[in-house]
């Protein structure tokens, strides 16, 4: 199976949706002060603005056609799309390179696992593909939660934060969070649209969850960066820190997740606090990697 297959459905969706959020005075049209019966842009609008028929556009919408690769860098302009909608676009539309179909279990990198073990005071996790966690370190578990408590099959991060209480209570800004992650699930979709796994985790949540059924069906999309976070901890009181996404040349599916705060605040203080209270005597110390002698993830 390839990634390279186009989904017309799903670009005629994405691209209805990105031009209901468009403005005309966002888009760069005169106001011409009439009073408009819907938000966005109207389909004849961006078809004028990207050099194509209303008919061709219509088209597109409805999933009856496939774009050529200048249409699509248009209504990337037209629409105003970042570099991560941009690239989305370009996946539903089946113009990406394939990939290889990935049906095996993934394992966290060596690398990776011997870099989470020396991070001693400062948590961190790595995510595989659907933001699977593959493994974590104990101030990683003091810091979130016991992920070794979690069965390894429901070990995943977006499904953590709308099943489990106590990750929701955690983020001061649970919506924003929660929104963005849905956001990167899109990409991961765009990415590798048979896993089964992925069909079976959207179908779940979409399931339990209003929030997540109405942001999935936004087809918003993000890929993992950098950002600050505030988090409710029930052991140390409120921590800012900021979160930075590393990537491995060697497997672009797994990324190391680690949150830190400035030093001398009252969060980096906070930070040192509770890793000493997880260094091997508290609740939270857990262990490595799933498979391993311990039975747990690190």
């Amino acid at each position: 199976m390839t990634t390279n297959v186009p989904r017309p459905d799903e670009l005629g969706a994405f691209l209805k949706a990105r031009r209901a959020e468009l403005s005309p005075a966002g888009a760069g049209l005169p106001d011409t002060g009439g009073r408009r019966r819907v938000s966005g842009l109207r389909r004849e609008e961006v078809a004028v603005l990207a050099a194509i028929s209303t008919d061709y556009y219509a088209r597109l919408e409805q999933g009856r056609i496939q774009a050529s690769a200048p249409v699509l860098h248009a209504l990337a302009r037209v629409l105003r799309l970042d570099d991560d909608q941009r690239a989305y676009m370009l996946q539903l539309a089946g113009r990406p390179p394939a990939r290889p179909a990935r049906r095996t279990s993934q394992k966290v990198q060596p690398r990776l696992r011997r870099l989470l073990d020396d991070l001693g005071t400062t948590p961190g996790i790595v995510l595989g593909r659907r933001m699977d966690i593959l493994a974590w370190n104990p101030l990683a578990a003091a810091l979130v939660t016991d992920f070794s408590k979690i069965p390894e099959k429901n070990r995943n991060y977006i499904r953590m934060l709308f099943t489990e209480p106590s990750v929701r209570e955690l983020y001061a800004d649970w919506a924003n969070v929660a929104h963005t992650c849905v956001a990167q699930l899109r990409m991961e979709a765009a990415r590798d649209p048979e896993s089964p796994r992925l069909a079976a985790l959207v179908g779940e949540l979409s399931v339990q969850d209003a929030d997540f059924r109405r942001w999935w069906a936004a087809h918003h999309v993000a890929v993992r960066g950098v950002g600050t976070k505030v988090l409710h901890h029930p052991v140390v009181g409120e921590l800012t820190l900021d979160w930075d996404t590393l990537a491995p040349t060697v497997d672009a599916d797994q990324h190391l997740v680690v949150w830190s705060a400035e030093p001398g605040s009252p969060s980096h203080d906070a930070l040192r606090i509770l890793a000493s209270w997880a260094d091997g005597t508290g609740p939270a110390a857990v262990g490595h990697d799933a498979g391993s002698d311990s039975g747990l993830l690190g």
